[in-house]
Formats: C-alpha cells, sequence, structure tokens
C-alpha cells in the first residue's frame, strides 16, 4: 500500500527490458514503542533485485534485514516509500514470493510428505497430482525414502530440505531466505548451502538471503548487500561477486577472489558491528546481562 499521496512507481527495467523483480524506492519502517513515539527500523532504503539474482544481505544485529524480507513478502507496509515486487506494489501478501524462516514451520503431525503437499492442496492441486508432485520434490531435495517419516523422525538437515521444499514446490518466483541454515552444524550447513545453489542453479529464482556470516553469503551469492547499524538503517554498499559457478561452498572460500571481496565487504562492515556491539553493551557501573 502507498503512503497517502505519493505517486505509484514503475517497475525499473534492465538492459533487456525486463522489470526488476524486487524493488525498494526510498523504504522506511517505523515501530511504535511503549510510552509513545516510534524505533525506526530502516530508513531511506532502495535497491533492487534483479530476475534470476541470487542476493545476500548482510549487516548487524538490530540492523533491519529480517524487517526487509517482511516488507517483501508483505507481512509488514513501509511507513514510507514503496516495495515493488516485478514492476507491481506490493500490497497485502506477496503471492509470487515464498518465505524459508530460520525456524522451520513443519507441522509436526504430518510426514514430510504431507508437510510438501499442504501448498499445492491449499492451490486447489487434485489430491494424487499433488502427492505425486511432493514426491518428485522430495527426491529433488534428497530425501526419498523419507517421504512417511514425521518431522521429530527426522535431523535437523533433512527438516530444512522438508522446508525447503514446501517453499519450492508451489513454484515461487522470488525466494525470500531468513538465517535459514544458522542452527545447523558446520557439516550439515555447508551439504545444505550446495544443496540450495544446486536447485537455483537449475530453476534460476530469484533468491534473497539474509545472513549474518559473510563468508556464506559471498559463497552464495552473485552480489552482497551491505545494511549500516540501526535504528535507521540504510544501505552502505552494494558489492558483486564475480566468483565462478557453479560453486562448491567449501571450496569457493579458497579462491583467491573470495578473500579479495571479503576484505572488501568487511571493511565497510566493521564499523558498523562494532557500532551495533556498543550499543547493546551495559553502561559503565551497570550490572552485566
Amino acid at each position: 500500500m502507498r503512503p497517502s499521496g505519493q505517486a505509484p512507481r514503475t517497475g525499473r527495467r534492465d538492459l533487456s527490458g525486463a522489470v526488476a523483480a524486487l524493488e525498494f524506492y526510498d523504504v522506511a519502517r517505523r515501530f511504535p514503542v511503549p510510552g509513545g513515539g516510534t524505533y525506526a527500523a530502516l530508513e531511506g532504503v532502495s535497491f533492487a533485485v534483479a530476475r534470476g539474482e541470487f542476493l545476500a544481505i548482510v549487516g548487524p544485529t538490530g540492523g533491519g534485514k529480517s524487517t526487509l524480507l517482511n516488507l517483501a513478502a508483505g507481512l509488514l507496509r513501509p511507513s514510507a516509500g514503496q516495495v515493488l515486487a516485478f514492476g507491481a506494489p506490493v500490497d497485502g501478501v506477496n503471492r509470487r514470493a515464498a518465505y524459508l524462516f530460520q525456524q522451520d514451520v513443519l507441522l509436526p503431525w504430518k510426514t514430510a510428505l504431507e508437510n510438501v503437499m499442504l501448498g499445492p492442496l491449499l492451490h486447489r492441486q487434485p489430491r494424487r497430482e499433488a502427492q505425486e508432485h511432493a514426491m518428485r520434490w522430495l527426491a529433488r531435495v534428497g530425501l526419498a525414502g523419507f517421504e512417511n517419516r514425521y518431522p521429530h523422525q527426522l535431523s535437523g538437515g533433512m527438516r530444512k530440505r522438508v522446508a525447503l521444499a514446501q517453499s519450492l514446490i508451489v513454484g515461487p518466483e522470488i525466494l525470500l531466505m531468513d538465517e535459514p541454515f544458522s542452527a545447523l552444524d558446520v557439516q550439515t550447513r555447508a551439504l545444505m548451502e550446495n544443496d540450495l545453489l544446486r536447485l537455483w542453479q537449475e530453476d534460476r529464482k530469484t533468491v534473497v538471503f539474509v545472513t549474518h556470516d559473510l563468508d556464506e553469503a559471498i559463497a552464495l551469492a552473485d552480489r552482497v548487500l551491505v545494511l549500516s547499524a540501526g535504528p535507521g538503517a540504510r544501505v552502505l554498499g552494494s558489492h558483486p561477486v564475480a566468483l565462478p559457478r557453479p560453486r562448491d561452498v567449501t571450496e569457493i572460500r579458497l579462491h583467491p577472489a573470495f578473500v579479495e571481496v571479503y576484505r572488501e565487504i568487511w571493511a565497510q562492515l566493521r564499523g558498523e558491528v562494532l557500532r551495533a556491539y556498543a550499543a547493546r553493551a551495559p553502561t559503565e557501573g551497570s550490572a552485566a546481562p
């Protein structure tokens, strides 16, 4: 929804004439706080995500990264500015996007197959077709043979695979991911990252991936967007990642260009991380949390 009196935007086009998948135009988001007043999570945020692009967003804790995803998903409305999906304002839930949260939202009383079938069934696909479709997606994420397991019978990595299949089966054009692998152990995380890259390479969905891990951002993305510390977080920089594809997330970290990109981004991010940490630290003479 546009703020009153604001003229509608038209989508930006690339050299081929294609409208960007996602655009933020001078977006602010403010939240009411107890006692009156507001907290500005974001102020003056503008950027675009091209169709088929893998964009990673990094920034300090409390820098508005999840708020950006919620705005893109249509779960929040901007306090100012506009969010567009494929040239049209996001007004209500963005039906062209799927959202993969940090914690999976699998229904514990349903099997892996039944969880993945939910989307097609809600879209009124016949049950037999939905089941066949879900079986194919479980095979694509490496879970053939685990269709009848319940979430509590699956490892953390397996549950993430089910959640990924659950998101992708409905055919979203944009995949929004909020630190989806942060709770996994290092080895499982690397496997999931490679699986994600393989699936993205096959279908070229537009991906917006939020992470605190700069290594992960560079290993996965075409471009890394850096947000400042809050309040009033803004875009500090946009850094292309010119590393060869296809990639293995473990091996790509050894590439000389990886280190160069890391240094470039960290030089911009480091001060913001320290500023956010200092803002959270207890004041002198107060008790530590």
